[in-house]
């Protein structure tokens, strides 16, 4: 196959994380030659931020976690600039202003500065020994100020709340886990698997409340001393930490035609309506989802960077897959997992309750599936699901779920 490359002169990249470091090197396989500008807001070089949580207690140094090492952007011809924001885009004049002060033009750009941690609107949320995990700054800080003894309530109880409450249980630090839904990862898991999930974890010595709100953070001198449950319950703390959901960074484009919804809109090329501008990753709303995981970022920044340099390509949904291997118990959840009158449900549970499998079926296709103690089959279920694997010749109405799986692998 041949592509008719055309050249752009300057690229601008604004974001730092994987989606733009994956675009820089689907450009670089095409075009050695574009100027390509990467700037970050924040002060280190892209870094790998999923391995935030894990690295708490670890030597958290930016060097440790980073992408690629700091010579790669010279190796590759890129201009980079840290702790620098993005103002404004200019669509007509194709600039963008800098917080110095000064300008960029550029070709064509593409925006990727991912998202935020959502700061829930409770009273309180800014007291001295509130924190969230989004950046390597939120972890310095959260690491500076934990001590032996300390006791922590963690307000979220989805997946990078449970791996938070996982790492501080490791280190013998108190927890408590609150959850507005009445589930735990409300989003991935079904009541059942919640139900399990919630039960290993209260095993390890760990408070959790569900379906509970939080009316105020308490303290004296701005300083957190603890929690008012919409209950009126008061829980005693030294440090809370949210985890209650992503929002992207919409503030850059405020000012510009860009359409946008919860996220900036982009077809499967990840352009934008405005010609030469481009999104990808947690800032990018493709089919009516921004999903904000790791592997969706880089699959979008790989489409992008290669029609940023010439190249057609188009981005084909990913199974998006949620993994939590914490608390002696190893889960997952992918694809669809609605229930509806369209849906077929083939269910496995274990008498003791530590094995728990649903698979979901429409239209003679796996579309989803949630399993608890046995994490070797998501590559197998994630397959079927990517290639709408029909199940022809099965009888769904007799078939048991581990027979299913195991046609799958033929």
């Amino acid at each position: 196959m041949k592509w008719v490359i055309s050249m752009a002169k300057k690229i601008i990249i604004v974001g730092s994380g994987i989606t733009a470091i994956t675009a820089i090197k689907s450009i670089r396989e095409i075009d050695l030659d574009s100027e390509i500008y990467l700037i970050g807001e924040e002060k280190f070089y892209p870094y790998t931020r999923i391995k935030l949580s894990k690295s708490l207690f670890n030597n958290l140094e930016e060097n440790n976690i980073l992408i690629q090492k700091k010579e790669w952007y010279e190796q590759n011809n890129v201009k980079i600039l840290i702790n620098t924001k993005v103002m404004n885009i200019d669509s007509d004049t194709h600039e963008v202003s800098l917080c110095n002060g000064s300008k960029l033009n550029y070709d064509k750009l593409l925006i990727a500065n991912g998202a935020s941690n959502a700061v829930p609107t409770i009273d309180g949320i800014n007291m001295d020994g509130v924190y969230t995990l989004r950046g390597l700054n939120d972890a310095l800080n959260i690491k500076e100020r934990l001590t032996e003894g300390a006791n922590v309530i963690i307000l979220g109880g989805g997946i990078l709340g449970l791996e938070m409450a996982f790492i501080l249980h490791e280190h013998n630090i108190k927890v408590t886990i609150i959850e507005l839904c009445p589930r735990l990862m409300p989003r991935q898991l079904d009541d059942k698997a919640s139900e399990i999930l919630k039960s290993k974890i209260q095993t390890c010595g760990i408070q959790i409340l569900t379906n509970t709100g939080v009316n105020k953070i308490i303290g004296t001198n701005n300083k957190v001393e603890g929690i008012l449950t919409n209950e009126n319950v008061e829980l005693k703390c030294d440090i809370v930490i949210y985890s209650t959901g992503i929002k992207p960074n919409m503030d850059l484009i405020s000012d510009t035609d860009i359409k946008k919804e919860r996220g900036i809109l982009v077809n499967n090329k990840m352009e934008t309506n405005i010609k030469d501008i481009y999104a990808a990753g947690d800032i990018a709303e493709y089919d009516n989802q921004v999903i904000g995981l790791w592997n969706i970022a880089i699959a979008q920044g790989k489409v992008a960077g290669y029609n940023l340099s010439g190249r057609d390509a188009v981005y084909e949904k990913i199974t998006p897959v949620t993994m939590l291997n914490a608390f002696g118990i190893s889960l997952f959840s992918m694809g669809c997992i609605e229930e509806s009158k369209d849906t077929k449900i083939l269910l496995y549970e274990d008498i003791n309750g530590t094995s728990y499998k649903k698979i979901f079926i429409k239209n003679n296709k796996i579309i989803g599936a949630i399993v608890i103690g046995d994490a070797r089959r998501s590559p197998l279920l994630k397959s079927a699901i990517e290639k709408e694997l029909p199940l022809d010749g099965i009888n769904l109405s007799t078939i048991a779920v581990d027979e299913l799986l195991d046609k799958l692998k033929r």
